[in-house]
């Protein structure tokens, strides 16, 4: 059951339905990523990994092929210290192995072993079992639709993250050109700092 509209004058400032969507995916957002829930996914599926790893090993199995940990962590727009944390976790548990860049012989890439590809699929399996067994009672056709909607909405908020705007609305309405950096400054910091 969804909690009473509130409104205020930050939520008047913006288009019909976007402060309820916000609120929706906040909700969303807490739901999936708690602690309780991460924990009875990973039961169910049979997989002992902390939240962390999760992204981590669908990230590879999507991916296909074996990734730079930078590229990881950019990707799942982490810093580099927590992949590297999780990949010699993941390595010592044997989901992963690090192997030569075929590119660049000083470089390495994190590739999935097949029990990390057999982890992703069982807490994907979970995870649709979990999903499936929560929206049962709803149309095919209103889960349908819902799927198209929530994967356009994270295509345009990717490419809005990409752009080059005043994302937050600082000098504007956001969306609109970044504010002029001062002088004697580059990149919003001062120079030589």
């Amino acid at each position: 059951m969804s909690a009473p509209h509130s409104s205020s004058a930050v939520a008047d400032t913006h288009p019909a339905g976007v402060v309820e969507l916000e609120r929706g995916l906040t909700r969303v957002a807490h739901l999936l990523t708690r602690a309780r829930q991460h924990d009875r996914t990973v039961s169910a599926a049979g997989v002992p990994v902390d939240r962390a790893a999760v992204p981590l090993l669908r990230l590879l199995a999507e991916a296909g092929e074996p990734l730079r940990p930078g590229e990881i962590a950019q990707r799942l727009a982490v810093e580099a210290p927590h992949v590297t944390r999780q990949v010699q976790r993941l390595e010592k548990a044997g989901y992963l192995e690090r192997v030569p860049d075929p590119h660049d012989r000083r470089a390495q890439r994190v590739r999935l072993l097949p029990a990390g590809h057999d982890a992703v699929e069982a807490i994907r399996g979970a995870a649709l079992r979990w999903m499936s067994g929560a929206l049962a009672h709803w149309p095919a056709d209103d889960r349908e639709r819902l799927a198209v909607l929530v994967n356009r909405m994270i295509d345009d908020f990717l490419a809005y993250s990409a752009s080059e705007c005043d994302h937050f609305g600082i000098a504007g309405p956001p969306g609109g050109p970044l504010p002029a950096a001062p002088s004697g400054t580059r990149g919003g910091t001062a120079a030589g700092v």
